[in-house]
């Protein structure tokens, strides 16, 4: 039995995972054709439903940080969920990185203490499915690039030399990366550059709403081809 999740609905083998329920719900009006609430417990709201394609679909809101995410992909394996991609956002990091464009995560750097939860040290890697990422990648086209990411345990760590081998940072891409990698499920993560550096300039609400959309859609794309088994 899932440990935090309550669902009341059924919860569909593929699944897009937001940190904010507030995009939880954005996304499942967008992408799900009358989407049913699938949880609300502890505020973790989830939807499910059927796209415009016919495609089942879950949108669940992981909260905030990397345990809280790494309990709500293993209370999802456990409900049946094969394959997710995370659409998030994440503070840019030097020059390259421009407000509200769209990150492809090639690669997520543990950069906080709780990644050894996970089974990945200070300083590891995790690289996402690669039958995912390049989907993504393939349907974003131009409007997104691939990026090393490196997620904390509070973004105001992400600042000084650790971050100079980095291009991005985020709370939870490390986590969602790991426990699925643990539970066989295919994963993968793109996220919006919401912020320059650490209370630098942000994206309105509006930017990162229609980031957030594309993302989406794009995410929907990749999983929609037939998965392989390993």
């Amino acid at each position: 039995m899932p440990s935090r999740l309550r669902p009341t609905a059924s919860v569909a083998a593929d699944a897009i995972l937001v940190g904010d329920p507030g995009r939880a719900l954005l996304l499942a009006q967008e992408l799900i054709e009358r989407p049913k609430m699938s949880n609300h417990a502890r505020g973790l709201w989830g939807y499910s439903g059927s796209t415009p394609e016919g495609a089942e679909l879950t949108v669940q809101a992981t909260g905030m940080g990397g345990p809280s995410a790494a309990v709500v992909v293993a209370d999802l394996a456990k409900l049946g969920v094969r394959r997710a991609i995370r659409v998030g956002t994440c503070v840019g990091l030097g020059e390259a990185a421009r407000p509200g464009e769209l990150l492809v995560v090639s690669e997520a750097v543990a950069e906080g203490g709780s990644a050894a939860s996970f089974g990945v040290e200070l300083g590891d890697s995790v690289v996402p499915d690669q039958t995912l990422a390049g989907r993504l990648t393939a349907e974003l086209g131009e409007g997104a690039r691939p990026a090393r990411v490196g997620s904390f345990d509070a973004i105001a760590a992400a600042e000084g030399p650790a971050v100079a081998a980095i291009e991005a940072a985020d709370l939870q891409t490390l986590a969602v990366l790991a426990r699925a990698r643990e539970l066989d499920i295919a994963a993968a993560a793109v996220l919006i550059v919401g912020e320059l550096g650490v209370g630098g300039e942000r994206i309105s609400d509006e930017d990162q709403e229609a980031a957030a959309k594309r993302a989406g859609w794009a995410a929907v794309s990749a999983m929609s081809h037939p998965q392989v088994e390993g």
